[in-house]
């Protein structure tokens, strides 16, 4: 008797971008509003399909940065976060996709492009509370972005990757203290900081002055591996924290 033929089963690959910069403080994210079905009109990451075979995960992050925000890749920080493949994530069949996460100062008005009706920076806190809903299971992604930044801030120099070429401590503490929802200590922040050798470096441009004493400029170091690490004194009290209470 002849056994049957095995044929492997049909996945389809998307990329998805978890898009983090500050704004007036705030640690906000770059949601775009579908154009399509499934879930057209809801607010979600930007992202999309492989555009062929033959190309390559990282590629189709760039492109996808490109087309459905008009932000240049070349300005932002991109990591690959995670691989999200549940059954029935997607309602148009198996779909797996591999998230990314980037991070920029500074980024412009983003501009919506293919199937995005309209793109906007969101506040975190708004997608982490659940006041803004997500399509798909994005709002699991973003909340598993956001603790990856929260960690990294820890142990990494990422935190100079929301600030731009040259910065001051007190513009550095407030990325850290946007990114952990906690408020720090000036003294004790700039303290720790400066025990960090090579995370921050001196600019000899001068100082900045922002309306009080001038401020020395600094800018990222050659270290991106902090120590000792900068470790969080003070829990959030987001969502994601709870989450992790239950677990």
């Amino acid at each position: 008797m002849q056994a049957d033929v095995w044929s492997p089963p049909s996945v389809l690959l998307t990329v998805d971008l978890v898009i983090l910069t500050l704004r007036e403080g705030r640690l906000c994210v770059l949601l775009v509003e579908r154009g399509e079905d499934p879930f057209q009109g809801m607010l979600a990451l930007p992202g999309g399909f492989l555009n062929h075979a033959g190309e390559e995960i990282l590629d189709a992050a760039h492109r996808e940065l490109s087309e459905e925000t008009a932000l240049a890749a070349g300005c932002v920080h991109l990591e690959q976060l995670a691989i999200y493949g549940d059954v029935g994530r997607d309602p148009r069949g198996r779909v797996v996709s591999v998230a990314h996460l980037a991070i920029a100062p500074g980024l412009p008005e983003p501009v919506a492009g293919t199937d995005a009706m309209d793109a906007a920076w969101v506040p975190t806190e708004s997608v982490l509370s659940g006041e803004v809903e997500l399509a798909f299971d994005h709002h699991q992604i973003v909340m598993d972005a956001i603790k990856r930044a929260r960690t990294k801030l820890e142990f990494s120099a990422l935190a100079t990757a929301f600030c731009g070429e040259l910065f001051t401590i007190a513009e550095l503490q407030q990325v850290y203290e946007a990114v952990w929802g906690i408020e720090l200590d000036t003294r004790n922040f700039y303290r720790k900081v400066q025990a960090v050798r090579g995370f921050i470096i001196p600019d000899s441009s001068g100082r900045r002055t922002t309306g009080g004493r001038p401020a020395r400029l600094y800018r990222a170091g050659p270290k991106t591996v902090l120590y000792p690490p900068l470790i969080r004194s003070v829990p959030s009290t987001t969502e994601e924290d709870v989450r992790e209470e239950g677990e």
